[in-house]
């Protein structure tokens, strides 16, 4: 006798409870980060207690080499990290979108053409991320320049993903159908088009965002954040009393990683659903 084939309803649940899963995580670290300073107990410059406090009463994260409560100071720089991130990846996603829709329909008319958007941001993707990010700081210092970095090193990425999908689809019989029929090119984009790409979109906010994650992050580390204390600031301080200390580290390391993840969970997860039919 064959196995019972598995019903649908048993991998339907824990994609389910992934999904709710992850959705509360994103949720509580966006709400909390976007509204830390108003939940902050102590004032980020404060000195409260002595350097390198362990956690305890009053100070739940401890103490940073200042004495200054490293909860309060995570919870302040919330709004710097997760909006500088944001803003990077709605314009690392739009500017991408765009760009690889265009270069897929214009090389569905001639092969060559879709060359003309593609290789320019081809030569900007081999440039390494930090990299960008120097020197576009030393040019545009501040929260527009981490933006501005971010959507470099990120929107050729995400064109060479849309245009990779994009492509094959203007290939279907019923695109065909519609070009043959002379329906203009947005109303395609909107009806026909779009709606086969939207799982990979959904998948590339996803990357786009953790990249712009690791960039906000890594402009801090490196002493050229968008203020004067976010998480990468808040890493690079907790590692030399480190020893002393592991929670002032662990704390912004945890809280990077955790969205990180929960993120790209998400993407995957939403991305599995809409594959196959889920609704």
């Amino acid at each position: 006798m064959t196995a019972p084939l598995p019903h649908a309803g048993t991998a339907k649940a824990p994609r389910s409870a992934r999904l709710r899963a992850c959705v509360i995580t994103i949720g509580a670290v966006l709400v909390t980060g976007l509204t830390g300073p108003l939940l902050a107990p102590h004032s980020p410059t404060a000195k409260i207690t002595s350097p390198y406090a362990a956690p305890g009463p009053g100070h739940w994260l401890g103490g940073d080499h200042l004495g200054r409560d490293v909860l309060s100071r995570l919870l302040d720089a919330g709004p710097s990290v997760l909006l500088t991130t944001l803003a990077a990846t709605a314009v690392a996603v739009t500017v991408g979108t765009v760009a690889g829709l265009l270069s897929a329909l214009l090389g569905h008319r001639r092969r060559r053409l879709a060359g003309i958007v593609m290789r320019p941001l081809d030569a900007i993707a081999a440039l390494p991320p930090v990299l960008a990010l120097l020197l576009i700081l030393t040019a545009v210092p501040g929260r527009l320049g981490i933006v501005l970095a971010a959507s470099v090193a990120s929107a050729p990425l995400s064109a060479r993903v849309i245009h990779a999908a994009t492509a094959p689809v203007l290939r279907r019989p019923h695109v065909e159908l519609a070009i043959a029929r002379g329906e203009r090119w947005p109303w395609l984009l909107r009806h026909e088009v779009l709606p086969l790409i939207s799982t990979t979109v959904a998948a590339d906010i996803g990357l786009r965002f953790v990249l712009a994650l690791y960039l906000v992050t890594a402009a801090g580390f490196l002493g050229i954040g968008a203020s004067a204390s976010d998480w990468g600031t808040l890493v690079v301080e907790a590692l030399p009393g480190a020893s002393l200390q592991p929670v002032a580290l662990l704390a912004p390391l945890l809280l990077i990683a955790t969205l990180a993840v929960s993120v790209n969970m998400l993407s995957d997860t939403m991305t599995r659903r809409k594959r196959v039919g889920t609704p």
